[in-house]
């Protein structure tokens, strides 16, 4: 049985450490399909476009400040009036007069001078501005969660993979030293090492199965489906190289593309547009003003009891609103303005300060990514060879059970390790171009381009 110890070894490394690229079935989803299901679903990114559509509403109702204004108006009203005249002569002139009087007016006016409304009219298109930059960031964060979420579940399910690899490894060579003791070859020892490490790949397979049911929850929670399959990496896995390489341009990008800066840089566009407004409190504001309307006396008035009348009445004019003293309120106005355009600035800075440091360390943590993943490829060679070695030497009696089984464990656990050193540097380049403000569904369809068919 010795010699198909070191065939089953081989053929179970190689199936841990493909991991899900042969298991894959042919209706799996990519990821850029799960990305558009998300959009439909996901309760953040919908919240951010409720946002967007509500601030460019708002920003178009700025604009009725330059426009026209018209209002109908109409009313009825009733009075009564009793007049009693006294007279030398006997005769009393005394009469009741009930008399309803309808008004209706249409009244308009244009505002021709009022630099304040100007200024509220160029706020809004800022703020959809900004609304813009909230969704964008919104719709980059959607793009990292459920890639996260779709890798996760992928290296979930391929250090399951390892482990069941692992533990059909441990049952071979439980057997193997159960036979060995009943044939006299060697100690219970081996058998009870073989059994130990048995029980524990039992754990850790029930504990590999429940981390992967808890990650395809998450990724269900948030693509709004059930029974997703992602695909696995094609094999043999290629990772893309970062481009560019040169640090500092990515440093550049984000300083000047992040959706948190561009959200920083028109707050202070914003923060000056305020102050010009406040000084526009000491100008003047001309309108233009007309109407024109109706007033109906059925019964007549008072000075012409009991007569119908219709008068009508039209006029045009302009006017002006010169403020003269309003006790401090627009200079004080105009320090609060400025002084918050200057934490508008503030804050500016503080976030190109802090989106270059996490581009940086994105950048970093991609590179360091990528030399791990080659180091632990070569660990995965180098255990493989460890094992194919232990499996010889115990073949000829210089090495025991123990040996065998830490050998094995040692390429089981670097096979798991590589699996997901391969998946954080996706995630990785990921996660930089989003700290850079460029990423999206190009990007993710190239990480596509990696998955099997």
């Amino acid at each position: 049985m010795k010699p198909s110890l070191r065939t089953l070894a081989r053929s179970l490394a190689l199936t841990g450490l493909m991991g899900l690229g042969a298991l894959g079935p042919a209706h799996a989803q990519s990821l850029l399909e799960l990305v558009e299901q998300a959009r439909g679903f996901d309760a953040p990114w919908q919240s951010a476009r409720a946002q967007y559509d509500a601030t460019v509403s708002r920003g178009e109702q700025a604009r009725a400040g330059l426009l026209p204004s018209v209002a109908a108006q109409a009313g009825v009203t009733y009075g009564r009036t009793e007049y009693r005249v006294k007279t030398p002569t006997p005769l009393a002139q005394n009469f009741d007069l009930h008399a309803p009087t309808q008004q209706a007016a249409l009244v308009a006016s244009q505002p021709l001078y009022r630099p304040a409304n100007r200024i509220t009219f160029e706020q809004g298109k800022r703020g959809v501005e900004i609304a813009q930059a909230q969704l964008d960031a919104a719709d980059q964060d959607l793009l990292i969660r459920v890639s996260q979420a779709y890798f996760d579940v992928l290296a979930a399910q391929d250090a399951l993979n390892v482990v069941q690899a692992q533990k059909k490894a441990i049952a071979e060579q439980f057997a193997a030293a159960r036979s060995n003791f009943e044939l006299g070859n060697a100690t219970i020892t081996d058998s009870r090492e073989a059994q130990a490490r048995h029980d524990l790949a039992d754990a850790q397979e029930i504990a590999a199965s429940n981390e992967l049911q808890v990650k395809k929850l998450a990724l269900d929670q948030i693509v709004g489906r059930q029974g997703i399959t992602p695909r696995p990496l094609a094999q043999p896995v290629q990772l893309p190289v970062v481009e560019p390489m040169d640090i500092n341009q990515w440093v550049d990008t984000a300083e000047n593309t992040q959706p948190a800066v561009r959200q920083a840089q028109i707050a202070l566009d914003v923060a000056r547009l305020e102050t010009r407004k406040a000084e526009t409190g000491h100008l003047p504001t001309v309108d233009l003003q007309a109407s024109y309307g109706i007033q109906r006396n059925p019964n007549g008035m008072v000075s012409q009891p009991f007569v119908h009348s219709r008068a009508t009445s039209a006029s045009v004019g302009v006017a002006l609103n010169v403020p003269i003293f309003a006790g401090f309120a627009v200079q004080n106005r105009v320090k609060e303005t400025l002084s918050l355009e200057d934490k508008a600035q503030a804050d500016l800075d503080n976030a190109r300060r802090t989106v270059a440091q996490g581009a940086r360390t994105a950048f970093l943590g991609v590179q360091s990514g990528m030399s791990q993943v080659k180091a632990l490829e070569a660990a995965v060679v180098s255990s493989q060879s460890a094992l194919d070695a232990n499996l010889l030497g115990y073949q000829v009696g210089v090495r025991v059970n123990i040996d065998i089984l830490n050998a094995q464990s040692q390429l089981y656990q670097t096979q798991r390790q590589l699996a997901k050193a391969r998946y954080d540097v996706l995630m990785g380049e990921l996660r930089l171009r989003q700290t850079a403000g460029i990423l999206g569904d190009e990007d993710i369809a190239k990480v596509d381009g990696l998955l099997a068919r």
